[in-house]
């Protein structure tokens, strides 16, 4: 296929548009009755409740910060769920923020939010992967200073 036929078949109609436009805000707010929910939820618990044992109040704490983390994923698709609206309005929805090249219909229909085309968003990911993995290692050379610093050990007597 040549590089016109691609670009034709990459080419959007209006109805097509119109469809990522309503599956986009439909998903926006799923998210929030999501968020609205989760609020309702927690604002629900009384604060006087019995906390219990050291392993009630750890198991409390970590669905909280849970949720935490739920909430930045969610903002942050509301972000990019927010980008691709803007993008239909701006007439350059399906385009890569990258390499400026054509996103694939296939992977707008399965995220339609996406702002990278396929070869861009596994390059981010490797390049997140790969600092990911330095991350670590530093991580770990740190704890190995510190097993080898004096300051933590016990005196001999």
């Amino acid at each position: 296929m040549n590089n016109k036929e691609n670009n034709e078949e990459q080419a959007f109609t209006e109805a097509e548009i119109e469809t990522a436009k309503e599956t986009l805000i439909k998903m926006k707010r799923g998210i929030f009755k999501e968020i609205d929910a989760g609020i309702k939820e927690g604002s629900s618990k009384d604060s006087t409740e019995y906390r219990g044992d050291n392993c009630d109040i750890a198991s409390s704490e970590r669905d909280r910060e849970l949720s935490y983390m739920l909430g930045d994923r969610e903002r942050k698709k509301v972000r990019e769920i927010d980008n691709a609206l803007l993008k239909i309005k701006e007439g350059t929805y399906g385009t890569c923020d990258e390499c400026g090249e054509p996103i694939s219909k296939k992977r707008l229909k399965i995220i339609p939010y996406s702002n990278l085309c396929i070869n861009c968003q596994s390059r981010l990911e490797e390049e997140e992967k790969k600092q990911m993995n330095e991350d670590y290692i530093d991580h770990l050379s740190n704890l190995s200073l510190m097993v080898e610093d004096e300051t933590f050990k016990e005196p001999d007597e």
